[in-house]
């Protein structure tokens, strides 16, 4: 079992599972996934223009069943009307640090899935706008980063709105399985970003 470690002041950071739950947006409820979540995901998680941009692309329900039993800790889910619309993920991770640094910095690595059927109403913006939310203000955490690739311009322009900073074009380093070598993008966001955005 890992183990986290105490900031330099003596606190443990929270982990998701401190945070009270449900949280609420306008339209969404955000939620921890569960692995039984996987069922639902998939009527939608199949279709072409979500796998589009994911990196795995899944040619049943069997194996995104197991995929997402391996993965779930690391996700988020958000329901509109009680149906299961979004998959969201954010990991943290430990920024790298120098051994002789103060231990707890921590940074998350955030992304999206929406439901075809509820995109292009503002959802996946409110969804990675409350990802931001729970990032720094839930869970403390010092940075937050996005990728995708170049020619995702819905993700792209999801990231753009949420106040989120192209930090990196990389050329021709993502290979997508029919599109071939395309360049991705590096977003990012520190939390005194996040709060002096907050008091603006």
């Amino acid at each position: 079992m890992a183990t986290v470690a105490a900031c330099e002041d003596g606190r443990v950071p929270p982990e998701l599972t401190d945070l009270t739950w449900p949280r609420r947006t306008p339209r969404l409820s955000v939620r921890p996934a569960r692995a039984e979540d996987a069922v639902e995901l998939w009527s939608w998680y199949r279709l072409p223009e979500v796998t589009q941009w994911l990196s795995e692309h899944f040619p049943d329900e069997a194996r995104f069943v197991d995929f997402y039993a391996g993965r779930f800790a690391h996700y988020l889910v958000a329901e509109l009307d009680g149906r299961l619309v979004a998959n969201a993920k954010l990991e943290i991770t430990d920024c790298w640090t120098q051994a002789e640094a103060p231990v707890g910095a921590r940074q998350a690595e955030i992304g999206w899935a929406l439901d075809p059927a509820v995109q292009g109403r503002g959802l996946g913006t409110e969804l990675a706008r409350e990802l931001l939310a729970i990032s720094f203000d839930g869970l403390g955490l010092h940075r937050v980063t996005a990728i995708c690739f170049a020619e995702n311009t819905a993700s792209m322009r999801i990231m753009e709105k949420i106040g989120m900073r192209l930090e990196a074009r990389f050329v021709a380093d993502s290979l997508h399985r029919s599109e071939g070598w395309l360049d991705s993008l590096s977003y990012g966001l520190l939390a005194s970003e996040w709060r002096a955005g907050r008091t603006a």
